[in-house]
């Protein structure tokens, strides 16, 4: 029967029964290879009598030393975290040495995604901890994790596929079982995931109009610097920020031509909501207005009332309990990676 046919049977697309096919087989295959590996880890154990050491390989690698600094330098200081990640476990028999795994992830180097490994501490004080991979310490389990979406949209079947690839190759160079989630669950997780960003992705914005005049840019910038606001690196905006975190910020602005709007804006999702950065911009933009001899009104040039302002708190509150419920709280870790 056409795979078309089979598929319209079953109430499904080709790429849907194409994609379920994937995860079936690679869920035969985890399990074939976990079990294959568990027999020869007991088949090894059986002909030879352990190292005293509780860390595999105790010969030095005739390899050049690992810079360690590479790979933070690509993964960055971001923790893994389920929420957002898709991530893979790899678990040894005994300890394994951080030099061995980061030896390993060399070839890692041309993914065109970002990733991130952690490793449990296997002895010492840290001994039960996770951990940035360290050359010198010893690991009885590594997670590696992709961020299944951010602003650009939910991670790709081919970028996943290459990815999950790599685990099982790292996994057979390792001698580690394997725990991995079905590929069709992470792919829906990540088409979830994109779809609660596109939901709460919101950039509110409120506009000082001058009508009088309009001022040049050194007395702008005189007049929000007294204030506390802070140039941007590009020069060309201002920021407001508490304990040296942004709330909100200008627009950009023309340095060389005279100014006759300020906009001032509020990404929602990136502040954290305790620190009321809806009130804090309103009250500045307010500020602001009056010195500079301004109105104030919304993204349409319609004059902000008391009403309007009501309306705008009321839909900050719900998209504030809908990443709330989700588990990703405005402001936190976790929504500064998806909201970038």
């Amino acid at each position: 029967m056409p795979l078309d046919q089979f598929a319209s049977q079953l109430g499904l697309s080709e790429l849907q029964l194409a994609l379920g096919a994937v995860g079936v087989l690679f869920l035969i295959w985890v399990v074939i290879y976990n079990v294959r590996n568990a027999r020869a880890k007991s088949n090894e154990t059986k002909e030879r009598v352990e190292p005293s050491s509780n860390t595999r390989n105790t010969e030095p690698l005739e390899t050049a030393p690992v810079s360690v600094d590479v790979f933070n330098q690509q993964l960055g200081s971001q923790t893994i975290d389920p929420r957002i990640d898709c991530v893979i476990a790899l678990r040894f028999n005994q300890a394994i040495s951080g030099i061995e795994i980061l030896e390993a992830l060399k070839s890692w180097a041309d993914l065109p995604i970002p990733w991130m490994v952690d490793g449990l501490h296997a002895t010492g004080p840290q001994e039960g901890v996770w951990e940035t991979l360290e050359a010198n310490h010893s690991y009885l389990e590594i997670q590696l994790a992709v961020q299944l979406a951010n602003r650009r949209g939910p991670i790709g079947v081919l970028e996943l596929s290459d990815f999950c690839s790599r685990v099982q190759a790292l996994a057979e160079s390792l001698d580690a079982q394997i725990d991995m989630p079905a590929v069709n669950a992470m792919l829906d997780s990540a088409k979830e995931l994109d779809a609660l960003a596109a939901q709460s992705d919101i950039l509110l914005g409120m506009n000082i109009v001058f009508d009088q005049q309009t001022w040049s840019w050194p007395h702008i910038e005189s007049s929000l610097t007294q204030r506390g606001y802070r140039l941007n690196t590009a020069a060309n905006s201002f920021e407001y920020m508490v304990d040296g975190k942004t709330v909100f910020r200008t627009g950009t602005l023309d340095r060389q031509a005279p100014i006759g709007q300020i906009t001032f804006l509020l990404e929602v999702p990136v502040v954290a909501r305790h620190l009321r950065p809806f009130e804090l911009m309103l009250n500045e933009a307010a500020d602001v207005a009056q010195a500079l001899q301004g109105r104030l009104v919304d993204d349409n040039g319609v004059h902000l009332t008391e009403n309007s302002v009501y309306i705008i708190r009321e839909q900050l509150d719900s998209l504030y309990a809908q990443l709330d419920k989700a588990g990703i709280p405005a402001g936190s870790s976790a929504a500064l990676r998806l909201f970038s």
